[in-house]
């Protein structure tokens, strides 16, 4: 049955519309961020220096230690949501498939990927702060990062291995091949990419928070290496400086700066990485 004509243009016009719409609307997004990369420079880069490396935020020139604090708690922050993230979505894609206790699983995870990182702080401190470690320290700064990011990983996780061919697990088991085995050899390789991505999603959720370090790292003025005792972090010393003199302020946004630039940085040299490894 030929369409007719006025249909034919009727849905070219839905379309170019459709098309223009989506473009509009990636044009403002472009501009937006364009709009806070230049405000972040123009209000940051001028305090941009190498005190802002080596000098403690108490001599009012430097935030050393919340740098230094920033990288021990989000990598340890890190260390624990990709080993527990990458497992957990594997065994939800893997081994539980649509049953009761994984579909409970994935429930639990999706309600944790949207809890108020506020309300995450609290319980931490609750639980290791008050009861365990009896004060603030890194090492809860670095679970309660660990909490949010690790919801963003499992789901990463689990989305991207169940996109793999079922062809794959099926050559390898085809051999004698454990299906563990499968996993780690085969199905991991190929979802470099993907958990890759699932990876710097979660580090660049928990690299801006504030709310949960308030409540277990709580902040230190002097540079310290011991993760057993409170600690300083970017988000901690933006928000304190936000509200301080007009030199605290311009090293507030210098802060925000070197945390958008480490963010970039990550996710550019892992997409190299990845890109690399895929091509390899």
């Amino acid at each position: 049955m030929a369409v007719s004509s006025s249909r034919v243009a009727t849905r070219r016009a839905v379309n170019a519309v459709f098309v223009a719409f989506c473009n509009l609307v990636t044009l403002l997004a472009i501009i937006a961020l364009a709009a806070i990369l230049f405000t972040l420079v123009k209000n940051g880069g001028g305090s941009l220096g190498l005190d802002i490396f080596t000098k403690a935020s108490t001599t009012g020139e430097g935030l050393a230690d919340a740098i230094l604090g920033s990288i021990l708690i989000c990598t340890m922050a890190m260390a624990i949501a990709l080993i527990i993230g990458i497992m957990a979505g594997t065994w939800l894609a893997e081994y539980a498939g649509d049953g009761r206790y994984g579909t409970v699983i994935r429930f639990l995870n999706d309600v944790l990927l949207s809890a108020p990182s506020i309300l995450i702080g609290v319980f931490v401190a609750q639980m290791l702060v008050a009861n365990t470690i009896h004060h603030p320290s890194g090492y809860a700064g670095a679970v309660a990062l660990a909490l949010l990011a690790i919801p963003v990983i499992t789901r990463t996780t689990e989305d991207v291995l169940r996109l793999q061919p079922i062809s794959l697990r099926e050559s390898g088991i085809a051999l004698g091949t454990p299906l563990w085995t499968v996993i780690r050899t085969i199905i991991w390789r190929a979802s470099t990419s993907g958990i890759l991505t699932g990876a710097l999603l979660a580090f660049a959720r928990i690299s801006g928070e504030t709310a949960p370090l308030m409540f277990t790292a709580l902040g230190n003025n002097f540079v310290s290496w011991d993760m057993y005792q409170p600690m300083s972090a970017l988000p901690l010393a933006i928000f304190s400086f936000t509200t301080g003199s007009p030199d605290e302020v311009k090293l507030a946004w210098a802060g925000a700066l070197v945390i958008s630039v480490a963010v970039l940085a990550v996710t550019i040299i892992a997409r190299v990485v990845a890109q690399e490894k895929k091509q390899g």
